[in-house]
């Protein structure tokens, strides 16, 4: 088994939706789902250029995919994890955009954020002791000969040659793409998913991911909010006293007409 700690919206996010429609698979639950009906690409189309990030469901990798180690234990992993996600605080990433990442087509900021390389290097740093060191057949996977000297020390030191000054935050939507496959999917992206980028993405999450077993897709194990519990529900009331000023005021709700007749005929 191997495990990852990523970002990925709240299930009931409509991004959530609209990406595992696009992808065919729910990152959740890890059950199949119906293709999208897009202008220019056929349901065909769309299963075959989506297979690679299918398997690994809609996420932006902050610490990816690791055997534990073996003093370690998942039930220590996830205490961890929840005491890291607790001492940190949520913030928002202004906007995504339709972007080429290679050869492929993902989600990236249209800024850089600060905020998020500073918390993606920091769960690096916090969770290397729970990371299995690198066998030679995984560090021969990476393709050393092809990273640059910071990618290559990354690789030895923390497992992965896309970290700290190397990290860039995607969200992968395509596998690696020919020339006429990148121009053909382009326009339909960017139909789909742009009414769904119009606002600020919200980072108030981290997930860990699980691979139960080598090939297998990865999928949601648990998601541990961002800041302390307390302070995210008591912002979770200002908002809906906000929305109802009868909420959090002290001042009751009207009962419904069949109970306030009850008991004003006791």
């Amino acid at each position: 088994m191997r495990y990852a700690i990523c970002f990925t919206p709240p299930m009931a996010d409509p991004l959530s939706a609209v990406a595992a429609s696009w992808l065919g698979r729910n990152v959740y639950s890890g059950e199949p789902t119906e293709l999208p009906s897009v202008h220019g690409l056929s349901a065909a189309d769309i299963a075959y250029h989506t297979a690679v990030p299918r398997r690994f469901g809609f996420h932006a990798v902050l610490m990816s995919p690791f055997r534990l180690h073996p003093e370690m234990s998942e039930s220590q992993l996830l205490k961890a994890l929840m005491h890291f996600a607790g001492a940190q605080t949520p913030f928002e990433i202004d906007r995504l955009e339709i972007a080429r990442i290679g050869r492929c087509w993902g989600l990236m900021p249209q800024v850089p954020s600060t905020a998020m390389h500073l918390l993606a290097a920091n769960v690096v740093q916090e969770f290397d002791a729970f990371r299995a060191p690198l066998s030679e057949d995984e560090i021969e996977r990476s393709d050393p000969d092809r990273l640059t000297a910071p990618q290559f020390s990354n690789l030895h030191r923390w497992g992965d040659p896309h970290v700290m000054d190397e990290y860039r935050f995607h969200m992968m939507l395509t596998g690696p793409l020919a020339n006429d496959a990148l121009r053909q999917v382009e326009a339909p992206l960017r139909d789909l998913f742009e009414p769904y980028l119009a606002k600020a993405l919200s980072i108030g999450s981290l997930a860990l991911f699980v691979e139960q077993e080598a090939g297998a897709p990865l999928r949601v194990h648990s998601q541990h909010p961002l800041g302390k519990i307390s302070t995210n529900a008591r912002a979770e009331r200002a908002k809906r006293a906000n929305a109802d000023p009868s909420v959090g005021s002290g001042a009751m709700r009207p009962l419904p007409l069949i109970v306030a007749a009850l008991m004003a005929s006791r």
